[in-house]
């Protein structure tokens, strides 16, 4: 079990005396000790409610009312001595209950698989390098780092902070964020929610970045001590099963009416009351799809697993269909559309004017001192390209020191930092503050600045008049602009900045390139063909960002672009702004929420990605919000109901793809479903007006509807996309599962399984054959009917002639096990006699067979006529 270090009182103690207690060091713990503590303190983790077991998922699918009805069916038959028909129901339900049983653990299965994925990551310092692990490999006395964004992994007693914010809401209820400070040696007294000298685990890091000595882990944590009230919160079944089981229970109610006046009809013509009660309720199953919803689950669960392979994750089931119903896509650039691998191209610096930076050289004197401002004023760490870590834009500017032959190493040293304003996108600026060797005056400090060309040019002194056009000139090339500056400050002035130091001396800009990933250009073409608006969004400089675009192949025209200072307007018409224009430049973070919203309003189903903390609100409050797996941080993983394991945009178009096959399987296998339970009910109804014996009995129903059409719309769900469904309009988000396609489609194709299976029964008992033999043909023409009927749903639109049986042979070897087992059945000894069937002669299938075969051609003539109606 995880544990804590021998003392609670890490706030009263100063960073150097916790790490004494804990025997740790700043450069952390060796990889040996590590494992030592980790064998004595056990894993970080909180424990988690008990899944249920086999035994407890197994009773729980009989917890269903048709399954207790049933259940009441087949103690009813057992007790007036048909043993064999109240057997045969308990197998069914035992059958069913088992495949509900098997699908609800393989479920669990990937949300533990999904839980995995989504654990923190944590940046840990030991003495052996920088590491990046599970936050439940944490020990007491590693030194991790956070920043803005981060999950805090455990309780940590800070060792340094530059501006640190933090939501303690999960431990406080406190909506603000508190501010924190390592330097603070508070009183053992100090309650909980005043310790701003420690981060809690369990908490969110709002802005800002700190080192921090992991001081408990686990249940030691104090958010462990509340752990239970975390655990064993039942999740809420999606959406769209929602809707589907609200469906179901409405068509329940109509069907329960109907088989009441079949029932009663039944009784008044002189029917035992045993005999209608057992029928009626054979027939309830029949007009009741039982199977939809667990159907539907499984549809959009093999959805989810496809998606996983494209890279993927979902994290809400109903999130699987809604992605492809999306409308438009709010895209962030950096790292989903471009590599984020950040090179320096060109610099500009007054004396040198512009240079190529892709070739390896050494620099002038210029360039000399703008990159060494730059990789002062850095929190990236390495020596060689090769080991660099930290942000994309630090490491550019180390890797263009290190190709210009700057020691690094050296440069750091003589000018050792400290203080910094770390960057953050709202202020797009970074500030350090460093001791020179020989200041130019003994109580100043070198404050180095970087960050957008608009925020540090404003800050210089003695510009030269045409920085400006060459911003402007790099933009356009599709460059990100950087502008850097240095100057001196007074050191107290320093510790308590609050604000960008101004005076400064400007040393230069460069020019960013970050590459379109590949297949960018291609995924956002294909978007577009399937109806999908694509928006890019970006903090970029405008130009900058209508360069991006039109590589992209987007409308980028200047004067359409919105930019963040025009959010920042509350102007009537910018709604109608938004919703015309592809690119959005200059924006940060809540300003997506704006857009989003914006777009929301004017009827989009809005997908938008997202990887910082302050995208989080743009995330929850789309339709569909697509978190980074590689750059996201915790917080916006944890908001979005997609996570993107490769970041790239390409993966969007493929989740589109799936979502939409996702929701075309959910109405195949609504459609087969009905149709053959509406023929059901047009087949007792027709018998009972001609007052010919029941058609079928319970039993053969429940072998019709959960077994041998079980079988097949599972099968269904394992149907691949159709080719044109990145080619089509996204579906309207209001449309109704049940709408006019799938009525006409229901009716007409439950119309003729009713006719047909009546006109077979009928004619039997015409020819003389017995009501077993009559009943016997009717059930394997019900049979067929669901084979023929289960390729006609492959496609709504498409012929069946255009759809290869290779592109679901599961559904081939269904239809085959469901006739073969059906025909099996009237041989095997005790299961013929339970379902009364004989074995069927040459002649009966001749006759059975055309008839099957003409739903085919009825469902064909139907969507070659409602193609030419479209």
């Amino acid at each position: 079990m995880a544990a804590t270090a021998p003392t609670n009182r890490w706030h009263c103690l100063t960073p150097d005396e916790a790490l004494q207690a804990l025997e740790s060091g700043r450069e952390g713990l060796s990889e040996a000790e590590a494992a030592k503590r980790r064998e004595r303190y056990g894993a970080n983790i909180l424990p988690r409610a008990a899944r249920p077991g086999w035994t407890a998922i197994l009773l729980r699918q009989f917890a269903n009312p048709l399954v207790l009805l049933l259940i009441a069916a087949a103690a009813v038959s057992l007790a007036i001595g048909e043993v064999e028909d109240a057997l045969f129901i308990a197998v069914v339900l035992i059958f069913n209950a088992a495949v509900g049983a098997v699908q609800e653990k393989s479920a669990e299965s990937s949300a533990e698989a999904l839980d995995r994925y989504l654990e923190s990551q944590v940046r840990v310092l030991r003495r052996e390098g920088e590491r990046s692990l599970p936050a439940s490999q944490l020990v007491p006395g590693d030194v991790v780092s956070l920043e803005s964004g981060d999950a805090v992994p455990a309780d940590l007693r800070l060792l340094e902070s530059h501006r640190l914010t933090a939501d303690e809401s999960l431990l406080s209820g406190e909506s603000l964020p508190v501010s924190k400070d390592a330097g603070l040696e508070l009183p053992e007294s100090t309650l909980l929610t005043e310790r701003r000298n420690m981060a809690f685990a369990g908490s969110t890091v709002n802005g800002g970045r700190a080192l921090g000595l992991v001081a408990a882990t686990g249940l030691s944590t104090e958010i462990g001590g509340i752990s239970g009230a975390l655990a064993g919160r039942a999740d809420q079944p999606p959406p769209l099963v929602l809707r589907i089981q609200r469906f179901t229970r409405k068509l329940s109610i109509a069907s329960v009416v109907i088989v009441a006046v079949i029932g009663l009809a039944d009784y008044a013509r002189g029917a035992e009351l045993i005999e209608v009660f057992i029928t009626a309720i054979a027939l309830a199953v029949a007009a009741i799809p039982e199977g939809l919803p667990i159907a539907i689950t499984v549809a959009l669960s093999i959805a989810s697993r496809r998606m996983a392979r494209r890279n993927v994750i979902v994290r809400a089931l109903p999130a699987v269909e809604g992605l492809g119903a999306c409308t438009l896509i709010a895209s962030d650039k950096t790292g989903t559309l471009t590599e984020n691998r950040l090179t320096l191209l060109r610099a500009y610096t007054p004396l040198g004017g512009e240079q190529d930076l892709s070739v390896r050289g050494e620099a002038g004197d210029a360039l000399t001192r703008l990159l060494r401002a730059g990789l002062l004023c850095n929190d990236a760490r390495g020596q060689s390209e090769e080991d660099l870590v930290g942000d994309a834009v630090d490491r550019a500017f180390l890797t263009a020191a290190l190709r210009q032959g700057i020691d690094i190493a050296a440069a750091r040293a003589g000018c050792p930092r400290l203080y910094g304003i770390p960057y953050e996108p709202e202020r797009k600026y970074q500030a350090t503050f460093h001791q020179e060797d020989q200041p130019q005056a003994p109580s100043c400090l070198l404050a180095c600045v970087k960050g957008a060309a608009e925020v540090v040019l404003p800050l210089c002194e003695e510009l030269p008049p045409e920085v400006p056009s060459v911003a402007e000139a790099l933009a356009a090339q599709g460059l990100r602009v950087i502008a850097v500056a240095e100057g001196e400050v007074e050191e107290l002035q320093a510790h308590e900045a609050e604000h960008p130091p101004e005076g400064l001396r400007f040393l230069g800009l460069v020019g960013l390139s970050d590459p379109l990933r590949e297949g960018a250009k291609e995924a956002v073409a294909a978007c577009r063909s399937a109806g999908v608006k694509v928006c890019l969004v970006t903090g970029d400089h405008p130009r900058t960002a209508v360069a991006i675009a039109r590589q992209l192949g987007l409308d980028a025209e200047e004067d359409r672009v919105v930019t963040g200072r025009e959010l920042q307007k509350e102007n009537g018409e910018l709604d109608a702004r938004i919703a015309r224009t592809e690119v959005f430049a200059r924006v940060e973070p809540l300003q997506k929420l704006r857009i989003v919203e914006s777009l929301m309003r004017a009827g989009h189903y809005v997908a938008v990605t997202g990887d910082g903390v302050n995208d989080a609100p743009a995330l929850r409050s789309a339709n569909i919000g697509v978190a980074m797996g590689r750059s996201g941080t915790d917080v916006a993983r944890g908001a979005a109901d997609l996570i993107l394991t490769d970041d790239a945009f390409s993966s969007i178009a493929a989740g589109i793809e799936e979502g939409r096959a996702a929701y075309d399987n959910v109405r195949r296998v609504t459609l087969l479903l009905l149709a053959t339970g509406f023929g059901e009910i047009v087949l007792f109804l027709l018998a009972l007006v001609s007052g010919l014996p029941l058609p079928l009995f319970a039993v053969q129903l429940l072998w019709l509807n959960l077994v041998t059409n079980g079988i097949q719309d599972m099968a269904l769900a394992f149907e691949r996309g159709e080719p044109d469904s990145l080619k089509r309009p996204p579906r309207p988000p209001s449309e109704p599962l049940f709408d006019r396609r799938m009525a006409e489609q229901v009716s007409l194709s439950g119309l003729y399984i009713g006719l047909g299976a009546f006109l077979v029964y009928w004619l039997g008992l015409s020819w003389g054959w017995s009501e077993e033999e009559a009943r016997s043909a009717t059930l394997l023409m019900m049979v067929l009917f669901e084979n023929v009927h289960a390729l006609n749903c492959r496609s709504e639109r498409r012929s069946i002639l255009r759809l290869p049986l290779s592109g679901n042979p599961l559904l081939i070897l269904s239809i085959l096990g469901a006739l073969g087992l059906h025909v099996a059945a009237a041989w095997i000894p005790g299961l013929n006699s339970t379902l009364g069937v004989v074995p069927p002669t040459w002649e009966m299938l001749a006759l059975l067979a055309p008839l099957a075969l003409g739903l085919i051609l009825l469902m064909e003539v139907y969507k070659r006529l409602r193609r030419k109606k479209l």
